[in-house]
C-alpha cells in the first residue's frame, strides 16, 4: 500500500537504510508485479548474475464453515495466497535461476492439516505446499533451492483477526446466506461459531522471531531445509498426529 501512504511503508522508509527499499506491490496485479521485476532488475549491479532470494509472504485469511462461505470469498483468498505466490514466483524465476538462488514460500500449519471453519485459508495453503514441492523438483537440477515455512499460531502477533473484523465479516456472511442455510442452522448455531472465532483473536505467540529465523536460514544456509515448522509444541504434535496417523484416529482426537 505504498501508493496509499500506509503506516507500514512509512515506518520502513523512516529507517533510511541503504539496504532496504519499499515498492508498491499488489500480488494480485500482473501489471504491478512486472513493474517490480523491472525495479529490481534495474537496481542490480549485474542483472545477468540474477537475484538471490524471493520470499512470498503476502496472505489474507477469513473464516466460516463451507455453507457459510461465498464463492467470492474463496476466490478472494486464493487470489492473494495461492495465485499471488504463483504469479510472483513465475515472474522472478528468470532472475533467481541466474543466481541459482532461493524461493521461500510462507505456508502455514493449515497447509498440512484441515480445520473447521477455515477451508478458504486451508485450501490456499495446501496449494502453496503442492506448488512449492513441484517447483522444488523442477528447480533442483538448476541449482535453485525452494523452501516452505509453516508457521503455527501467531494470530496475536500478526493481528490477523480482531473482534471488530470478525463481527463485520459475520454480519456480511449472515446477510448473504441462502435462506435455506439460515433456516437449517439457525442464528444460535451461527452466533456460537462466531463467538468461538472471537476467542482466537488474542491466541498464539506474540513473538514472530522463530518465523523470521526460519526465513533467514532458508535464504542464507548452504543447505536450507525443505520445510520449517516455527510453532509451539502443541501444534507441532497435532500436525504430526494428523499427517502421520490414520484419519480415523486423528478424527477421534480432534473432531468434536
Amino acid at each position: 500500500m505504498k501508493d496509499k501512504g500506509h503506516d507500514g511503508v512509512k515506518e520502513l522508509d523512516s529507517l533510511n537504510s541503504d539496504r532496504l527499499r519499499t515498492v508498491q506491490l499488489n500480488v494480485c496485479s500482473s501489471e504491478e508485479v512486472e513493474k517490480v521485476v523491472e525495479v529490481v532488475r534495474s537496481s542490480l549491479k549485474d542483472p545477468e548474475k540474477g537475484m538471490w532470494g524471493l520470499v512470498n509472504n503476502a496472505g489474507i485469511s477469513t473464516f466460516g464453515e463451507v455453507e457459510f462461505t461465498s464463492m467470492e470469498t474463496y476466490k478472494e483468498v486464493a487470489e492473494v495466497n495461492l495465485w499471488g505466490t504463483v504469479r510472483m514466483t513465475k515472474s522472478f524465476l528468470p532472475l533467481i535461476r541466474r543466481a541459482k538462488g532461493r524461493v521461500v514460500n510462507i505456508s502455514s500449519m493449515m497447509g498440512r492439516m484441515g480445520s473447521p471453519a477455515r477451508s478458504p485459508y486451508c485450501i490456499t495453503k495446501f496449494g502453496v505446499e503442492a506448488f512449492s514441492d513441484c517447483l522444488r523438483y523442477e528447480m533442483y537440477p538448476l541449482g535453485v533451492k525452494v523452501s516452505v515455512v509453516e508457521p503455527g499460531n501467531f494470530i496475536a502477533a500478526t493481528s490477523l483477526y480482531s473482534p471488530e473484523s470478525i463481527q463485520a465479516i459475520a454480519r456480511k456472511m449472515w446477510d448473504e446466506l441462502p435462506e435455506v442455510v439460515r433456516k437449517d442452522y439457525g442464528k444460535k448455531y451461527f452466533d456460537e461459531k462466531i463467538a468461538r472465532m472471537e476467542t482466537y483473536c488474542s491466541s498464539g505467540s506474540t513473538d514472530t522471531s522463530p518465523v523470521i529465523e526460519a526465513v533467514t536460514h532458508a535464504l542464507t544456509a548452504t543447505t536450507p531445509y525443505t520445510r520449517y515448522h516455527p510453532m509451539d509444541y502443541y501444534w507441532w504434535l497435532r500436525m504430526q498426529i494428523m499427517t502421520h496417523l490414520p484419519g480415523a484416529i486423528s478424527d477421534m482426537i480432534y473432531i468434536r
